[in-house]
């Protein structure tokens, strides 16, 4: 068979295909989403299975006094069709229905995806809760999702008759896929035929790890025992590895940037009957994200139109901000935008950990600076809601600088568009990519960035970005010390500087940065080579 025309079924918990169908939270969402729209564009054979989230992740939104707060509303979307399909799926020994949705190819211009929902009057309260919220926090709501999503998906590919030649994971929240196919083939060899696996976590704490006794307890293993699954899959112990049993069960695995690669095999590499991994780089769909009068004008060597473009894209994200915060930022200042997922590994308060010379920075008459935070938290993560506030609180009284709610794919784009600096501070090792940065750069943010995910692959100091230099082999507090010491130099002596004094020069450093990152970042290369290098 022409390998341009396998059959692929996609498993992921979370699409980002638009801002109004809300199935998604970060970074793992984000490449599926540009994932389908270049399988669309390519023509390829491919179906997405997905779930659909009554109450989507959260709404993030204000309290009174302007900090975090979590809110849920149900969602209803009137593009999605009834497929008329309802099948059972067995969860801690009871019957759950579970309906499927389709969304269309010619809604958003991607590859068909079918999502999943329990909430149907069929079900009880319990059963219907299932499907509520993406990342539930319960273990038992967790477990059972990650089995709508496998054992489901894999019941609904054999309803649909689509027998595809690739099964592939986007992590390991679809591994009950592995025992439906496991009960269905009796034979673990031809399971590893046709599963290929992406592995997107480069630390050992956030790779699930959940005890046998309550999988089996919850009907985990499809039609298999607990012994049965774990000698078909190799997995030896009271524990049960997601990322190891799906490295055990697949007959390729990726990384997804060639750090992340190297980091990968660094964990895994060691166990005994794991898949050969080896390194994809993630991508964006240029198509998507970039402004296509930026785009234009970079390609018609129009510098003026560029230049008036940026500005206008500015404006447009100011005018949010003021809506927002009541704050009015000036398209003429140096913006730096910090936005992504808030978790404590990507340090959002890295600027700030010298809060003198933060200070200072922001309050420098002669090279003025405008700063944004924008991201969510994940709703329990009360360690990174405590960080979100303290940004909050820190910027209230700045008038140069803010913190953004509710962001998803729109205030994603406009942030990207209206950047002069895109800010990148994860602990490194810890990034697995990092996508937002190659969004930034099709629409002229230079980033100044940990050396960490794609990164390497793309930045060149001084001529398309900046980079933070990193000593990986010091305690964390001396880490953040060092890097936020590097950080504020680079800033102080480099950076802005440059911005303000060496205009030429600044804008070739954005048009560098946005030739560099198409095509080779652009999610087409990406789909060619899951074609060529895991499907294969």
């Amino acid at each position: 068979m022409d390998n341009d025309n396998k059959k692929v079924a996609y498993f992921s918990m979370e699409y980002a295909v638009d801002q109004s169908l809300k199935i998604y939270s970060g970074g793992l969402g984000f490449l599926a989403g540009s994932y389908f729209k270049s399988t669309y564009a390519l023509k390829k054979n491919m179906i997405g299975i997905g779930i659909l989230y009554t109450n989507g992740y959260y709404d993030q939104v204000r309290n009174y006094e302007g900090y975090v707060e979590v809110k849920y509303t149900k969602k209803r979307y009137s593009f999605l069709k009834d497929t008329g399909i309802i099948f059972p799926i067995t969860v801690h020994g009871n019957t759950v229905w579970v309906k499927v949705y389709l969304l269309p190819s010619e809604i958003f211009q991607t590859s068909p995806i079918y999502l999943l929902t329990t909430d149907i009057p069929q079900n009880d309260f319990l059963a219907r809760s299932i499907s509520f919220r993406l990342y539930d926090n319960n273990l038992a709501a967790k477990i059972a999702q990650f089995m709508l999503l496998g054992i489901g998906g894999g019941k609904l590919i054999d309803i649909l008759n689509y027998e595809p030649d690739v099964y592939h994971l986007n992590e390991g929240h679809g591994l009950p896929l592995i025992f439906h196919l496991l009960s269905k083939y009796q034979n673990p060899e031809e399971v590893r035929k046709r599963l290929v696996f992406t592995t997107h976590t480069p630390e050992k704490a956030g790779n699930d790890e959940i005890p046998v006794k309550l999988l089996e307890e919850m009907s985990f293993f499809d039609s298999l025992s607990a012994e049965s699954a774990k000698g078909m899959t190799g997995e030896i112990g009271d524990q049960l590895n997601f990322t190891l049993t799906a490295l055990r069960m697949s007959r390729k695995t990726n990384g997804v940037s060639e750090v992340h690669g190297k980091v990968a095999n660094a964990m895994w590499g060691g166990n005994p009957g794991i898949s050969k991994i080896i390194s994809i780089t993630n991508a964006q769909s240029r198509e998507f994200w970039m402004d296509k009068e930026l785009e234009r004008h970079l390609h018609t060597g129009d510098d003026a139109a560029l230049i008036k473009r940026k500005s206008e894209l500015k404006k447009s994200l100011f005018r949010i901000v003021a809506d927002q915060t009541g704050k009015l930022f000036s398209e003429d200042i140096c913006t730096i935008v910090w936005a992504r997922r808030i978790t404590s590994y990507k340090r959002p308060d890295l600027l700030i950990k010298d809060i003198n010379r933060f200070m200072r920075l922001v309050n420098n008459q002669k090279y003025p600076l405008q700063v944004i935070w924008a991201g969510k938290t994940y709703p329990e993560d009360y360690g990174s809601i405590d960080m979100f506030n303290k940004l909050v609180g820190l910027t209230n009284d700045l008038p140069n600088c803010t913190v953004l709610t509710g962001y998803e794919m729109s205030l994603s784009a406009s942030l990207k568009k209206g950047a002069d600096i895109w800010l990148n501070t994860p602990r490194y090792t810890r990034e697995a990519s990092g996508t937002s940065g190659m969004s930034a750069a099709m629409n002229g943010a230079v980033n100044l960035s940990i050396p960490d995910g794609w990164v390497p692959e793309f930045a060149k100091h001084g001529e398309n970005s900046f980079i933070i230099p990193v000593d990986s082999t010091a305690s964390y507090e001396k880490q953040d010390e060092e890097d936020n010491k590097n950080l504020m130099d680079i800033l102080e002596q480099e950076v802005i500087p440059v911005y303000y004094n060496e205009k030429n020069r600044w804008l070739n450093i954005m048009k560098a940065s946005m030739n560099d990152v198409v095509p080779m970042f652009n999610t087409e290369r990406m789909v060619h080579e899951y074609y060529e290098k895991l499907y294969k």
